[in-house]
């Protein structure tokens, strides 16, 4: 597939992760508190499928971005920067099979995945961009914003360590309806800088490896 068909495809799936899961916004206005809820919370409402529908399209947007960025030349498969974007899109896809925890029910199995998936997914997208982008040139965006996602991540798990201390649970102790979502928009940028910088590096990334190629040495 052409570097510039997947990356169309990558921006499709993450423009309609924005549009549903912040179309639910509006829509659970009153009912959801975007301060202090989870963005997982909108799953358990009536137009759950939307939320669902929205993380399945950015995690096939990020296949999408990732096969691009491989087609480019920028990324290696297989290396662990390939591997962490899958590793990310795999958290996408748990995070709708396994429910965020229905506190008005009880604790869950399913729940208890639904939690570690996301941090696991949130983790291994920015530091697999890190890699990938690591002394390469025109990849600034993907990279500083993959450094504000592991702020993000950082200060959200802050509140887990600094719980001895304040005796205040963590999820009380911070905004983290906002700082889950500050870290959602900051990943999903992070999706998107890597696809404008597969756009854009991809003649370069191709003219490299062809004069590396050219100035091998033939084997004997």
């Amino acid at each position: 597939m052409p570097v510039r068909a997947s990356v169309a495809i990558g921006l499709v799936g993450t423009a309609l992760a924005v549009v549903l899961v912040g179309s639910l916004h509006v829509l659970y206005a009153g009912d959801v508190d975007p301060v202090r809820r989870t963005i997982s919370e909108y799953a358990l409402r009536d137009l759950g499928w939307m939320f669902d529908a929205g993380v399945l399209g950015l995690a096939a947007g990020s296949v999408a971005v990732l096969i691009a960025l491989v087609r480019a030349g920028l990324v290696r498969w297989p290396s662990f920067a390939a591997v962490g974007m899958l590793v990310w899109a795999a958290g996408m896809v748990a995070v709708v099979v396994f429910e965020k925890t229905n506190w008005a029910v009880g604790p869950s199995v399913g729940g208890v995945i639904h939690r570690y998936a996301s941090l696991v997914a949130f983790f291994a997208l920015p530091v697999a961009t890190l890699v990938a982008t690591r002394g390469r040139e025109g990849a600034a965006w993907p990279r500083w914003l993959a450094i504000a996602a592991l702020a993000w991540l950082g200060a959200i798990l802050s509140g887990v360590v600094l719980r001895p201390l304040s005796g205040v649970p963590w999820w009380q102790f911070l905004p983290l309806g906002i700082m889950e979502r500050g870290l959602a928009l900051t990943e999903v940028g992070v999706v998107v800088a890597l696809a404008f910088w597969a756009v854009v590096r991809a003649p370069a990334a191709r003219r490299d490896a062809q004069e590396r190629d050219f100035a091998a040495p033939e084997p004997r």
